[in-house]
């Protein structure tokens, strides 16, 4: 009954072609905008922006420029946390060597850091591909780690070695440093958010997303029709590590506070993946279905068997969600390679036919 489509009529190619084809999905979107803009801000808590609504945006962005690099251009990389470090780390020197620049532009120039690196790492794809690759890219982690704690100026010689977040304003509200408030930090992250996800859904349905769909799925025969193979590639690597530098950039300054270099380490790549996967590769839906999982799983695992009178220790609960990550990853790359987005994908066909199997 929801999703009721009789009426509305595709009378040319380009409604045929919508972002938006059936109504109720405009609609959907819509109720979801609302409750992220203006209902949660406001009858949130601290503890639910600090563990839930602003870890969710962050991670869901960093999925979605792994999302681009290996769900439409097929280019495996487990490099993920050390380009989200290059744009922390960037961000970082940018607000120290120049006081009075608006954080909005430093999060966003950051990003470019990140992208040319993953493009310096990235030349060697037009040469190896899938495992060899994903070792290629897992090479740039750990080089990049021990640069990050090699290179005392990326810290500002802090004999921590750690980076700290300074107090910085925008149009004077405090949106990062131990003076910010949740909701400013959160309203900051999502503008860049639907910003960049506004601009990568515009990316993927264009041209420019059709050859990486090319490249992805036979790179042989995209060459042979004219697709440039190394551009191809690392475009993928320079935009996905731009998005994934902006993720970073929030991930310390909005979010952690500090950083020291192991932050982003292997654990915060596969992480990443794993929203990924879980979610879908190659769609943009579900970065987002992913990151709401991998998110809320320890927080519903800490606070349900409380709530039914069971006590178990904070290593156990670890344990039980790492295992269930495990299973869930499993799960999908089995019986449903697509993630959750497929999923999705199928209650919608289910509802559009309702009261009709088939």
């Amino acid at each position: 009954m929801l999703y009721r489509i009789a009426g509305q009529f595709k009378t040319s190619y380009q409604k045929d072609q919508a972002l938006f084809p059936v109504q109720q999905d405009a609609w959907l979107l819509g109720i979801i905008l609302l409750f992220a803009w203006l209902i949660l801000p406001l009858t949130a808590s601290e503890f639910v922006f600090q563990t839930l609504l602003i870890p969710v945006l962050i991670y869901a962005l960093a999925a979605t420029g792994l999302n681009i690099l290996t769900g439409y251009a097929g280019q495996l990389s487990l490099g993920t946390g050390a380009f989200m470090g290059v744009g922390a780390y960037a961000c970082y020197k940018m607000v120290t060597i120049f006081p009075d620049l608006n954080l909005f532009i430093a999060v966003l120039l950051s990003g470019t850091f990140s992208a040319m690196v993953g493009v310096a790492f990235g030349l060697p794809s037009l040469r190896i591909k899938g495992f060899y690759l994903a070792i290629a890219t897992l090479a740039a982690q750990f080089f990049l780690i021990w640069l990050f704690e090699k290179w005392a100026w990326l810290y500002n010689y802090n004999a921590s070695g750690a980076i700290q977040v300074p107090n910085l304003d925008v149009f004077g509200i405090a949106v990062a440093g131990p003076l910010a408030t949740s909701m400013a930090q959160y309203y900051f992250i999502l503008i860049v958010v639907t910003l960049i996800t506004v601009l990568v859904i515009n990316l993927t349905r264009g041209n420019q997303g059709r050859i990486w769909k090319a490249t992805r799925d036979m790179d042989i025969a995209a060459e042979l029709i004219g697709i440039n193979l190394l551009k191809s590639k690392l475009m993928a690597f320079a935009v996905s590590s731009y998005i994934v530098g902006v993720a970073g950039a929030m991930f310390v300054f909005l979010w952690r506070g500090a950083a020291e270099p192991n932050l982003f380490d292997i654990e915060l790549s596969f992480r990443v993946l794993f929203i990924a996967i879980i979610g879908g590769l190659g769609s943009i839906l579900g970065n987002w279905l992913g990151a709401i999982l991998i998110v809320a799983l320890p927080v519903i695992l800490n606070t349900v068997p409380g709530v039914v009178g069971l006590e178990i220790k904070s290593a156990t609960v670890e344990h039980i969600n790492v295992m269930i990550i495990g299973a869930l990853i499993i799960f999908f790359l089995i019986v449903e390679p697509h993630g959750l987005a497929r999923l999705w994908a199928l209650i919608r066909e289910k509802l559009l036919i309702w009261p009709f199997p088939h």
